[in-house]
């Protein structure tokens, strides 16, 4: 995110650019440490917060405090972590080996019987370079089928443990980057040697630059394995319910019960977990698949930043049981569902505006618009709408104003006597007020005059009246 928000003030605009990151470019000094700090840090910020919850019941500051004072060394910390094990080697294999099929091998029949699912072949949105890719779109039947058979285990199989994956969470985190230093580099490779398209790549001149924030856009291997489909919506959003199941059925072994804030935590981040499988199709469409190219950025981030630290509420409750009083627990579900309701509203209505061309009815009206034009990077000219009504003309991003509603509840549900389970809406809120302006300063590239004309008819982008 740093690195992404160090660049924006190096494109240039016009009002009808040319809306590609083809070109050789230079990495300013500030985007080139930005990274490089990055690259360093985040895999001991994640082990820093998983650390903290085994050694030290979750406070943030004890360890801090201990270090200060000389009780503690980072060697004493170090030594006291949970190694890699073979056990978790062999877990982890089986868990990605087990999604891969699912992906490649299993295509979708979950929207031939379910109403309103696209699931399926789709089409992708069009690359910087005028490509429009297909996808085999088959996550939704992927998580019902891994949840089938992870309830019908702790029914009736007991292959293993409900509890295995917070058994072995630590040995589980040396994994998960094992793979993800692989998976980057390999994509980073391949982009020098065999791109899947070379008209997709995006090359800064800066190794680190180029290593992190990816070269390629969408590498595949063979016509359907996707890097950046699988790796976004499979190994890592997949587990993330799984991960909550098991800090429950963890909790119920350690107390004797599970607590109404676990539930809650499980209930909430698994509508956001089966929102995304049942929009995965949409999802073709979002910033992450349309602009983002796949790196260690994303590479490392879905295998391991996504489950460890999107995680850290049910890990959290399980060093620490909150029962919540009657009243915070209905405060907690309403924030939770009135942002949800917000994030797919919002998203809803964009996505019928496109798909019928802003022929529909919104809020009882019909939608009112921005018609844009720009060229992509075959030279084709192209138009865009961008509504000015429904949720989209009270702010830029209320579905980001949505998600964030929605982090902030799973991170209340773990009460106040810690800021542990708070790093969550932190993030979140740097990661998509950032967003905002890497948005909108892309759009600002592509549309041009066009733009101006959106944001003086919409002029603020999450909170109206306040930003």
């Amino acid at each position: 995110t740093l690195a992404k928000l160090a660049v924006h003030h190096k494109a240039k605009s016009s009002a009808h650019s040319v809306y590609v990151g083809l070109d050789l470019q230079e990495v300013d000094w500030f985007s080139l440490s930005a990274v490089i700090l990055l690259l360093c840090t985040a895999p001991f910020l994640v082990f820093f917060f998983v650390m903290v919850c085994d050694q030290y019941q979750c406070s943030v500051s004890q360890p801090l405090v201990e270090l200060y004072s000389g009780e503690a060394t980072l060697r004493s910390i170090w030594e006291k972590a949970p190694s890699f094990t073979w056990t978790a080697a062999q877990i982890y294999t089986v868990w990605v080996s087990f999604q891969v099929v699912l992906y490649m091998c299993v295509p979708d029949i979950t929207h031939k019987f379910l109403p309103g699912y696209a699931g399926g072949v789709q089409d992708g949105a069009r690359t910087p370079a005028g490509l429009i890719n297909k996808y085999e779109i088959n996550g939704l039947q992927s998580w019902l089928i891994t949840h089938a058979l992870w309830y019908a285990n702790a029914q009736y199989f007991h292959w293993f443990s409900p509890t295995i994956i917070f058994d072995n969470w630590i040995p589980l985190l040396w994994c998960t980057n094992i793979l993800g230093y692989v998976v980057s580099t390999f994509a980073f490779v391949k982009a020098y040697l065999f791109p899947t398209n070379a008209e997709d790549c995006k090359f800064t001149g800066n190794v680190f630059y180029n290593y992190m924030m990816g070269i390629e856009f969408n590498p595949r291997i063979g016509k359907w394995f996707d890097f950046k489909l699988f790796f976004n919506g499979r190994p890592g959003i997949v587990a993330w319910t799984l991960i909550n199941l098991s800090y429950a059925a963890k909790q119920q072994e350690l107390y004797g019960y599970v607590t109404n804030s676990m539930i809650l935590v499980n209930v909430l981040q698994a509508i956001y977990v089966l929102d995304f499988f049942w929009n995965e199709a949409w999802y073709l469409k979002t910033i992450d698949i349309c602009h983002d190219h796949f790196g260690w950025y994303l590479g490392w981030g879905d295998c391991v930043w996504l489950p460890f630290l999107y995680t850290l509420q049910g890990l959290y409750l399980v060093y620490n049981p909150v029962q919540l009083s009657t009243a915070h627990a209905a405060a907690v579900l309403l924030l939770g569902l009135v942002g949800y309701y917000v994030f797919r509203s919002t998203n809803h209505q964009k996505d019928l505006f496109r798909r019928t061309e802003g022929k529909c009815s919104v809020w009882g009206k019909k939608p009112t618009f921005i018609e844009c034009a720009y060229r992509s990077g075959d030279g084709g000219l192209h138009h865009s709408k961008l509504m000015t009504s429904g949720f989209w003309g009270v702010a830029r991003h209320l579905n980001y104003t949505g998600d964030l509603m929605g982090s902030l509840a799973y991170c209340a549900a773990c009460g106040f006597g810690h800021i542990h389970p708070y790093f969550y809406i932190v993030y979140m809120t740097i990661l998509l007020v950032h967003r905002c302006v890497r948005d909108e300063h892309r759009c600002s590239s592509k549309y041009g005059k066009d733009w101006k004309r959106y944001t003086d008819a919409v002029p603020y982008r999450l909170l109206p009246g306040i930003f």
